[in-house]
């Protein structure tokens, strides 16, 4: 188990901030036709991937959940439900993609931006309330679902995850590309 008394929570606050004002700055200057175009490696819009990127903060809260619950039970438990999620990987995988094409129907840019606000905020409340003891508890997880799923995390590194991946899917949008290819524009 990772020593919790090194989670530095003012680091994983300024991460949310920095995601935060670059969700922001996403959203403010991207056109309709910008949020239409197809991304880099994925078969989601801008806007979809976008909205992707705000459902790994909002998944965090069930994380938590379960952390909560399992993290109290026999190492056992957690590692059969782990195996149990990694055999439901392709309906997961699935679900994964298919909710940010109806998701961006519901959700424009507009309300992303507030609930991208809300989410943060309550994860952040959560962070300043959660004990040394809390942050050092943890679970297996389903390796396949996601590639910054460790086979145990806990608490502290769920609180990481999202940051996590968000940065990584932030290289796939081609909101600043000229071509819709993934170029970036030179600059001089």
């Amino acid at each position: 188990m990772m020593n919790a008394s090194a989670m530095d929570r003012q680091a994983v606050y300024e991460d949310y901030e920095r995601t935060r004002r670059t969700f922001h700055q996403l959203l403010d200057s991207a056109s309709t036709a910008d949020l239409a175009r197809p991304t880099r490696g994925t078969k989601w819009t801008n806007g979809q991937l976008l909205w992707h990127m705000l459902f790994g903060y909002i998944v965090v809260r069930a994380l938590l959940v379960l952390v909560r619950v399992f993290g109290r039970l026999p190492r056992g438990v957690g590692k059969a439900f782990a195996r149990l999620l990694n055999a439901g990987t392709v309906p997961f995988d699935w679900v994964n993609y298919a909710g940010p094409l109806g998701a961006v129907k519901v959700f424009g840019p507009r309300r992303m931006a507030v609930a991208f606000d809300r989410v943060l905020d309550s994860l952040q409340r959560r962070l300043a309330a959660e004990s040394d003891a809390d942050l050092a508890r943890g679970m297996h997880y389903p390796v396949r679902w996601d590639p910054f799923f460790k086979d145990f995390m806990t608490l502290a590194d769920i609180y990481r995850y999202p940051t996590q991946h968000f940065d990584f899917h932030h290289r796939q949008l081609t909101l600043d590309s000229d071509d819709g290819r993934g170029g970036k524009p030179e600059v001089s």
